[in-house]
């Protein structure tokens, strides 16, 4: 689907629960580690110090168990507005989509406590991995 990034992961023993497969918070922490190429857009030292973004929702839904070995996870753009975008993701394993989530992030000026314009330049760069969910 489209121009989306691609970040592998070996599911840790510690991800896995009583049932034999990942626990549903797994996905959380790896869509949020997968979104770091974005993030890097905003600000690539990822100072803490002078963070851009807030995240203001997301969601998550579980199609298919997931259980030890390695996943993928695939992510693209799928809406970009004046202040705020959508980070459309999937998790894969085996060549099954097994997990798919949107999170919205704003861009946020901390001082002010106000959201902000995204710039231009980030604008084409989002737009690059730009994708339309299924």
């Amino acid at each position: 689907m489209g121009n989306m990034l691609t970040e592998t992961y070996k599911v840790r023993f510690c991800e896995t629960d009583a049932l034999k497969h990942v626990s549903n918070t797994a996905l959380v922490v790896w869509f949020e580690s997968a979104r770091e190429p974005i993030f890097k857009m905003f600000t690539p030292s990822l100072d803490l110090d002078n963070w851009p973004l807030i995240l203001a929702s997301y969601k998550v839904d579980f199609i298919r168990q997931i259980h030890l070995g390695q996943v993928e996870i695939k992510t693209g753009v799928s809406r970009i507005g004046g202040s705020s975008f959508d980070v459309y993701q999937e998790v894969w394993q085996n060549g099954t989509r097994c997990g798919s989530g949107t999170t919205t992030m704003v861009h946020f000026n901390y001082e002010s406590q106000k959201s902000e314009k995204i710039p231009d330049e980030i604008r084409q760069q989002l737009d690059a991995i730009s994708v339309s969910p299924e």
